[in-house]
């Protein structure tokens, strides 16, 4: 016998996403068709602790399909990594009769799900949604499709203005412990190197790489810079490897935050809608401490303790090897 779950929340937490609006809507909507009552959380965990959180409708949802960010707005939370701030949520939660959370973030967001939902016992889904592509369960997190595209788009541009004064840009992109944003979009625009925090590349292999160029003619060279490589930041880099290779004027761009922002693209906006729509279902059946994710192309359940902790992600070996076959 499935449970009687009746009143869900939904909150977004961590950093912001390209498509989490696309994923809310069709968590409120989805709800709302199976009748049962729709909340939402305003600055994720710390609305809960503050008890932000207000019903919605259909209509609450209207228009946001198309906007970057999150109109439940995210916030960190240290008082929710604290037995007495996870009390307060909880008591907020029972007062409104909410057996039912979803929440959409990265890490950080499932970590704390996952301790709140053991020590509370509520049912908990959650939805993948980070530009970093860096939890297991799912091909793509929602919102790296849109800054993969936000990226290139960036790069472009900056590789007219290389061109034309024959320099050396060294471009940073978030990312953190994943490679995955530095080594697509490395591909996508043509770079003629990357550095991954998941493969070590010397600053004398980068250097090499570089000189091969100006033999061949090159008139400009990009190296995208994960911001997680183990050197340092595009300035450190861009420091040693002037000091021995001065062949370009060299310049360093770190696209920051820009790489968050945007409206989302298609991709991004039919998986928050698969991904909202399935973790509804998900909790109406049922189901706990799952998180939802596109394989294939197909929605399936992972469990939270796997998805935060299972290391069988890795770069694909034919884009790594791209990487140096499509850059000479």
């Amino acid at each position: 016998m499935e449970p009687n779950i009746r009143n869900i929340a939904v909150l977004t937490s961590g950093g912001d996403a390209p498509g989490m609006n696309a994923c809310i809507r069709a968590v409120v909507r989805t709800g709302i068709y199976h009748g049962r009552n729709m909340f939402g959380v305003m600055q994720g965990y710390q609305g809960l602790i503050d008890n932000n959180i207000n019903e919605m409708t259909a209509r609450s949802v209207s228009n946001i399909l198309h906007m970057g960010g999150t109109v439940l707005k995210t916030a960190r939370c240290l008082a929710f990594k604290e037995d007495a701030g996870m009390e307060i949520a909880f008591k907020n939660l029972q007062d409104r009769h909410i057996d039912g959370l979803i929440v959409i973030g990265g890490d950080g967001t499932f970590t704390g799900a996952k301790r709140f939902g053991e020590k509370y016992g509520i049912n908990v889904i959650g939805i993948p949604g980070t530009i970093d592509n860096d939890l297991y369960g799912s091909d793509f997190t929602l919102g790296y499709d849109t800054a993969v595209n936000t990226i290139i788009d960036a790069i472009d541009k900056i590789r007219d203005t290389a061109d034309s004064h024959d320099r050396l840009f060294f471009i940073e992109v978030m990312g953190r412990d994943s490679g995955c944003l530095a080594l697509r979009t490395a591909i996508a625009s043509g770079a003629e190197a990357v550095l991954l925090p998941e493969k070590e590349t010397s600053l004398k292999q980068l250097i090499t790489k570089l000189k091969s160029g100006v033999t061949t003619k090159k008139s400009s060279s990009i190296v995208i810079v994960s911001e997680g490589n183990k050197y340092g930041g595009a300035y450190d880099i861009a420091k040693s490897v002037k000091r021995k290779f001065t062949h370009y004027d060299t310049k360093v761009t770190i696209l920051g935050h820009l790489q968050r922002g945007g409206s989302p693209s298609g991709f991004d906006r039919i998986l928050g809608s698969r991904l909202g729509y399935a973790a509804v279902n998900a909790i109406i059946k049922g189901e706990s401490m799952q998180m939802v994710g596109l394989r294939g192309n197909e929605i399936k359940l992972t469990s939270l303790e796997e998805a935060l902790h299972a290391h069988n992600y890795k770069l694909e070996d034919d884009l790594l090897e791209m990487t140096h076959v499509l850059s000479i």
